[in-house]
């Protein structure tokens, strides 16, 4: 009993498969870019930040002071930190409650761990706002001081 068409086609595909393999690997070894020198590797900025394969001219060249350089998160804004609002909830047991901002009228959040001194539902209260991957929370509760009074009267 002789091949069928089909063992020779296979036969045939697993022949061109390998004959392909090989180019490929020859084609690798041609253009292989391994070896190659720094200079080589190298890519420089030009005065309008684009990459270039050649050096910029030493006559355009600015010295950058590396102080100037900032790595990292941008600075916040300096804002007035500290806030004032009114307790709404309080619970003792839990630990927790939430003042209600008197600019943004916004829910604020608050740890008994945060308090600095005692208090309760409806104080008035002074606070610093502070923001977390959950949204805002106040640290270094306090009671205000003027009893809710405008500091002009």
């Amino acid at each position: 009993m002789g091949e069928t068409s089909s063992k020779k086609e296979n036969r045939s595909k697993k022949a061109k498969s390998k004959e392909d393999k090989a180019q490929r690997a020859k084609d690798r070894k041609i253009n292989n870019n391994k070896g190659k020198g720094l200079e080589d590797m190298l890519a420089y900025v030009d005065e309008n930040g684009n990459l270039s394969p050649v050096p910029p001219k030493e006559s355009r060249k600015v010295e950058i002071d590396s102080n100037d350089i900032r790595i990292g998160a941008t600075p916040r804004e300096t804002e007035d930190v500290t806030r004032k609002g009114r307790v709404t909830f309080f619970n003792q047991a839990k630990g927790f409650g939430f003042i209600t901002d008197d600019k943004s009228k916004q829910s604020i959040f608050f740890h008994i761990n945060d308090l600095l001194e005692s208090v309760k539902e409806r104080d008035t209260v002074v606070y610093i706002q502070d923001k977390n991957a959950k949204g805002f929370f106040a640290t270094s509760v306090r009671k205000d001081d003027k009893k809710g009074r405008h500091p002009n009267y």
